[in-house]
C-alpha cells in the first residue's frame, strides 16, 4: 500500500473511531468518513430504476427527460441530505450519476442551465442544488435563468397547484446564444418548474431544452 493510501486509511479508522460519523442517508456508522458523507451501501442502491428516460413531443417546451432514480428510498434521503442538511459534499458523486445516466441526452448539448432558486431562498440556504449538480455534467454551466417570483416548494403543493404556483416565475438572465441546452434540477415532481423555464428560453431562442434530474416521481401527470 503506497504511503497516501496507508494516511488515508489510517485517518479513516481514527475518524470512524472517534466521532463515528453517521451515513447522511441510512444514519449507520461511516466506515471510512474520508470517502464522502454517505456510505457505499446507500450509494449502491441508487441508479437501479429504468424507464425514466422520456421524450415529448410539442407543446411541451422539453424534448426529453431523464432521470438517475424515482424520488424515494435513499435516493430521497440522499437528496434531502444535500438540500436540508447542507451536505454539499455529495453533489459530486451524485452529478457524477447524472452524468452517467444522461450521457447520450448531454451528448451534443452547448452547455447545462441549473434551474434557479429565489435570491432569498437561495441566501437562506446558502447555495443552489442545482448549480452544485450541474458542475459536475461535464459542460459548460450557463446561468441563463432568474428566478423572480419566491414561489412555494413545488413539493409542498398539491399536483393541480404545480404549474400555476411556477407560471412566470422565471426570466432570462443573459442572452441565451446556443441550440441545445440541458436544464439541471435535483427533482421533477409534475415537470413544471422545468417546463417553465424551458418555456422562457425558447422564447428566448433556444432551438431545444433538454433536462436531467437526479430523481423524478413517477406516475405524475405532466
Amino acid at each position: 500500500m503506497r504511503l497516501g493510501a496507508w494516511a488515508k486509511a489510517s485517518a479513516n479508522v481514527v475518524l470512524a473511531s472517534l466521532f463515528e460519523p453517521p451515513c447522511a442517508a441510512c444514519g449507520v456508522k461511516l466506515p471510512s468518513p474520508l470517502d464522502g458523507s454517505v456510505c457505499a451501501s446507500c450509494w449502491s442502491s441508487v441508479g437501479t430504476r429504468s424507464g425514466l428516460d422520456e421524450r415529448f413531443e410539442p407543446p411541451h417546451a422539453i424534448s426529453w427527460l431523464t432521470a438517475v432514480d424515482t424520488y424515494d428510498g435513499r435516493m430521497k434521503d440522499i437528496i434531502h441530505a444535500l438540500k436540508y442538511d447542507r451536505r454539499r459534499s455529495i453533489s459530486p458523486r451524485l452529478g457524477a450519476l447524472m452524468r452517467e445516466r444522461g450521457a447520450e441526452l448531454l451528448r451534443d448539448a452547448g452547455g447545462v442551465v441549473p434551474v434557479p432558486l429565489h435570491p432569498l431562498r437561495e441566501y437562506k440556504r446558502g447555495f443552489n442544488q442545482a448549480r452544485d449538480l450541474a458542475m459536475h455534467l461535464g459542460l459548460p454551466v450557463m446561468p441563463l435563468l432568474k428566478r423572480v417570483v419566491h414561489t412555494q416548494s413545488q413539493i409542498e403543493l398539491p399536483r393541480s397547484e404545480r404549474q400555476k404556483n411556477v407560471k412566470e416565475a422565471f426570466a432570462l438572465a443573459a442572452p441565451a446564444s446556443v441550440a441545445i441546452v440541458v436544464l439541471v434540477d435535483d427533482v421533477s415532481t409534475t415537470g413544471a418548474t422545468l417546463e417553465s423555464c424551458a418555456g422562457v428560453l425558447k422564447a428566448a431562442g433556444v432551438k431545444e431544452v433538454r433536462a436531467v434530474t437526479a430523481a423524478r416521481v413517477v406516475n405524475a401527470p405532466r
